[in-house]
């Protein structure tokens, strides 16, 4: 609650500052997103300042330029820069929030998600870890059930996670013919391949950790696929529970298939809400005593996972 005092005290006069309204360039946001990925904070700030005397609205579409400005300072190690953009799409996101609700159209939540990711990476990278978790817990409750939870939550875990016990897993059901058991993963190294049957990534995924597999499990190495049901099957079509484990056991399965030897888990809503999963795939990977040694949302590459699992594979073989 300090923590929300404080920032709202700070962030009222940048409130004061920010333009009312929006007349900017078109693709204004795609653009700065580029700079933004490349790196490049000087350009990006100048285009945004550029615009900033055409804006006589605050919009979404305002919001979500200057927060790839605070996301590329945040890529750039530029933590002076990420704090005041990041203060300004949060403080502006706010102010819209009183007229509208969040998840309207996407661009505010994109906006206002970026804005708390990075305040709470910033506050971490000046070497107050703790008032980072706090921030992003206070946010993550206040917008606990909208489209920005899990992604509040990833940043919690990509701060906190590691080196904590692997956090149980609320299975509801099973999409393998090999069932998931927590008590025969002792002793092994596991990754934990959160998934999705709309990801693309997760498609290209499954094949290096197939290859991970074959490689590694006479080692000592697990992989266990959970997932949850999203409403909706192919083409977006929506479907019941019933109707959506029907086809990922059937339709899915046969174009896409669960390997026999990977436990696919099917865990509830909250549960992987939990593991804030807003980036499919997310792998978690934990060493033979049951501790996360890396939370990491994201497709990676064979020598990624090599390079993570190796260590601990020889470490607890000795």
């Amino acid at each position: 609650m300090m923590i929300r005092r404080a920032l709202s005290a700070c962030l009222l006069a940048l409130l004061a500052s920010v333009p009312l309204a929006v007349s900017q360039e078109p693709g204004l946001a795609r653009r700065v997103s580029q700079l933004a990925w490349a790196k490049d904070v000087a350009a990006a700030q100048a285009l945004i300042e550029r615009n900033r005397p055409q804006v006589k609205q605050l919009t979404p579409e305002w919001l979500l330029a200057v927060s790839w400005l605070a996301r590329g300072a945040q890529f750039a190690e530029r933590w002076d820069v990420a704090e005041k953009a990041a203060g300004e799409t949060l403080q502006g996101s706010m102010a819209l929030l009183k007229s509208r609700p969040l998840d309207a159209e996407p661009q505010l939540p994109t906006a206002l998600g970026a804005a708390i990711e990075v305040l709470g990476h910033t506050y971490a990278a000046r070497g107050d870890r703790a008032r980072a978790l706090e921030f992003l817990g206070e946010q993550v409750a206040a917008y606990r059930g909208s489209s920005i939870e899990m992604r509040i939550q990833k940043n919690i875990l990509l701060l906190s996670l590691e080196g904590k016990p692997m956090p149980a897993l609320d299975v509801q059901s099973e999409l393998s013919a090999t069932r998931f058991d927590r008590a025969r993963l002792g002793g092994k190294v596991v990754v934990f391949y959160f998934w999705a049957h709309w990801c693309g990534d997760c498609k290209r995924q499954k094949p290096i950790l197939a290859e991970l597999h074959k490689k590694y499990a006479g080692q000592g190495l697990e992989i266990v696929g959970p997932t949850q049901l999203y409403g909706f099957v192919s083409r977006g079509r929506d479907a019941t529970p019933a109707e959506e484990l029907t086809y990922l056991r059937g339709e899915y399965h046969q174009a896409h298939p669960i390997p026999g030897w990977m436990p696919a888990p099917l865990v509830s809503q909250r549960n992987f809400s939990a593991f804030g999963v807003s980036t499919t795939p997310t792998l978690v990977i934990v060493d033979r005593s049951g501790a996360v040694r890396l939370y990491h949302p994201g497709l990676m590459i064979l020598a990624q996972l090599e390079a993570a699992i190796r260590p601990l594979l020889s470490a607890s073989a000795r």
